[in-house]
């Protein structure tokens, strides 16, 4: 096991606060994102147990072998279907007494945990199942205040407004094109020459021929881009923005973005999916985003309430394990 998890703001004074938890993923950084963003809100202690079966029992999870041991914690969060077999394994040894979450669909059926969160835009629904528009994270208010609050010397340089543009790039369906990349390069001039600044950050997705179009568009205004060098100033960007920008290709970057609170424009490059689809429609129709053209105006006026799953999800677990420890008793005490 790891040692604990980094400090993600104020902890939460629920009934939760100060107990253990194990976070079992695949080491993937969204998905330790997700689980990390849930753990923070309910305040837990979380060492980070990582599962990542090799080869053939990789491809076989849900059904694959896991080994946990005790002493037992009072949540477990396991997030996608390599985690099943040792969230599996949790629950028949612990018992009730340690309560399950399952974020993502588990592809197992709905009964192999207490609780799975899925994004609305999955079809998987039940009982124990909640949905929520977009995936948690660990950017709660406590953790922006901070990063806004810390001495921002080359942001402050810029003249505001300031934008962020968080680029993915290529994954499962999607790609860009010599049209797209030309698109987003107007899109972002076009802000710009309205007098925003920009803070810029690809990721290990984005190809290099959208980093070197997007440079060349802002080559004549204010703007800083992080080329990979040094510490990734993704949180100082996501905190300091007025407004962001965001590609269509990236559920949990849309998700952070949302969580601020600010104008959320998100710039679709070609592919897709029906999924990704509903999500980003749904977004736009409870007017939480914008879309992004090269013919956009520019308004940083306009806010929402900041959507923070991870807080609401938290609240659900908490909920339903208070019904149970009035039930369980003293069997609940000491996890």
């Amino acid at each position: 096991m790891d040692t604990a998890g980094p400090d993600l703001g104020k902890t939460p004074a629920g009934p939760l606060a100060g107990r253990s938890a194990w976070l079992v993923t695949d080491g993937k950084a969204g998905h330790e994102a997700q689980a990390e963003g849930v753990a923070a809100a309910l305040g837990l202690r979380y060492p980070g147990m990582r599962v990542s079966p090799p080869g053939l029992a990789r491809l076989l999870a849900p059904g694959g072998p896991a080994g946990p041991d005790p002493p037992w914690p009072t949540i477990v969060i396991g997030v996608g279907r390599t985690a099943i077999p040792a969230l599996r394994q949790v629950r028949r040894r612990a018992g009730p007494a340690t309560f399950s979450v399952v974020l993502q669909d588990p592809r197992t059926g709905a009964n192999v945990a207490d609780l799975i969160w899925v994004p609305e835009h999955d079809r998987l629904r039940g009982r124990n199942v909640m949905a929520t528009l977009t995936p948690p994270n660990r950017f709660s208010a406590g953790v922006l205040e901070a990063a806004r609050a810390a001495p921002q010397s080359d942001i402050a340089a810029l003249p505001r407004p300031l934008v962020m543009l968080a680029i993915g790039g290529v994954s499962k369906g999607w790609r860009y094109t010599g049209d797209d990349i030309a698109r987003l390069a107007a899109a972002v001039s076009g802000l710009a020459a309205q007098g925003a600044s920009f803070l810029v950050t690809p990721s290990r997705r984005t190809p290099a021929a959208v980093v070197d179009a997007v440079a060349s568009a802002l080559a004549p205004f204010p703007h800083l881009i992080w080329r990979g060098e040094g510490d990734n100033p993704y949180l100082r960007y996501l905190a300091n923005a007025d407004a962001i920008v965001v590609t269509a290709d990236s559920v949990s970057m849309t998700g952070e973005a949302v969580s601020t609170g600010r104008p959320v424009y998100v710039f679709r490059p070609s592919g897709g999916s029906d999924k990704f689809r509903r999500f980003h429609d749904s977004l736009v129709a409870v007017r939480v985003t914008r879309p992004l053209e090269p013919a956009t105006v520019l308004d940083v006026a306009w806010s929402y309430p900041p959507l923070r799953s991870a807080e609401t999800i938290a609240r659900e677990i908490e909920r339903r394990w208070a019904s149970r420890a009035r039930f369980l008793g003293p069997a609940m005490h000491g996890h």
